[in-house]
């Protein structure tokens, strides 16, 4: 199967320093917030990578990087052996750029609220010059809603329909891949299980693959071909579904299935995890992820771990596989 994204060493940092004038009266240095450390992954054609961790764990700046929002401060990110950043045909930008599209979380602020849903819909389709007659009405009727629909405003619809419509927005330029940020978070369960079963829908419909970003396991369980599991913006284990939740390499990751819902665990004594999530401003050394574990050693405080693999995944983990 081919690949269509291709993420190498890929870091981004922020500078969230004070104004020149107040570093220099207060004496202070220039300040850098990491949020994507050295991250590297590959995304199948016709599949779902997902990308899960706690919040403000680098996930949406990858998302957005991915879809050329934002540039890498180093690596880079190749969209079917396009490098969208260092890239200087136009026709080659151009065309990647109309196969990709992204779902944000918010549904209330991710439409135009004086836009017409026909218009917000063909938007995409309109940029690239392509017919849009009846375009709309037919996108709506593929994720659940009326060809009537077409002739109203956002905020005459619910959340759950409203991201129907942002997926439907997605769909109108005929994407291979789809970034979806947290599409589900802001909608109660049983809207999220309608919206996840029509995405999976879709995706075998039309052949979309999905960079999948969510903090829900149980979502990423239902949705995903493989997980990547990012702490502190670092990628520290990847492994299909199966193999993570039944077999969790890193400890990071036994942490978060330990402190996740469980439909067999009522009266189940679960310990809190140790510690705080460190600042990436100055993030720990070694494994960024050592403060908080349990069976850390002094290795793990003096260098960081690579991803390598193991078993049928990879973990950024010293002990990883000790008896």
């Amino acid at each position: 199967m081919s690949i269509i994204v291709s993420v190498k060493n890929l870091t981004r940092n922020f500078d969230v320093s004070k104004p020149w004038l107040n570093r220099v009266i207060e004496r202070l240095p220039k300040r850098n917030l990491t949020a994507v450390s050295d991250v590297s992954f590959e995304v199948e054609e016709n599949s779902v990578y997902a990308l899960v961790g706690e919040s403000g764990s680098g996930k949406s700046t990858i998302g957005k990087m991915i879809v050329g929002l934002l540039n890498p401060s180093e690596g880079t990110v190749e969209i079917e052996g396009v490098n969208l950043a260092t890239e200087t045909d136009e026709d080659k930008i151009e065309t990647v750029r109309s196969d990709i599209q992204m779902v944000f979380q918010d549904p209330y602020a991710s439409l135009n609220p004086r836009w017409k849903v026909r218009d917000i819909i063909a938007e995409p389709a309109e940029a690239q010059g392509e017919a849009t007659e009846g375009l709309s009405e037919k996108l709506l009727e593929q994720v659940g809603l009326s060809a009537s629909d077409a002739n109203k405003f956002p905020h005459e619809f619910s959340g759950g329909q409203r991201q129907r419509i942002c997926v439907a927005r997605a769909l109108a330029s005929e994407p291979n891949l789809i970034v979806c940020d947290e599409p589900t978070s802001a909608l109660d369960v049983s809207v999220q299980a309608q919206v996840l079963n029509l995405m999976s829908d879709l995706k075998d419909e039309f052949g979309l693959t999905y960079l999948f970003i969510s903090h829900d396991l149980t979502v990423i369980q239902h949705m995903a071909d493989k997980i990547g599991v990012l702490y502190l913006g670092r990628l520290v284990e990847e492994a299909a579904p199966k193999d993570l939740f039944e077999n969790p390499q890193h400890p990071y990751t036994q942490m978060l299935l330990e402190a996740a819902p469980r439909m067999d665990g009522f009266g189940r004594e679960v310990e809190p995890p140790e510690g705080e999530i460190p600042d990436p401003i100055n993030p720990p050394t070694g494994c960024a992820f050592h403060p908080r574990c349990p069976i850390a050693i002094d290795k793990c405080s003096a260098a960081r771990p690579q991803l390598e693999p193991l078993n049928n995944g990879r973990v950024a983990c010293f002990r990883a596989g000790d008896a």
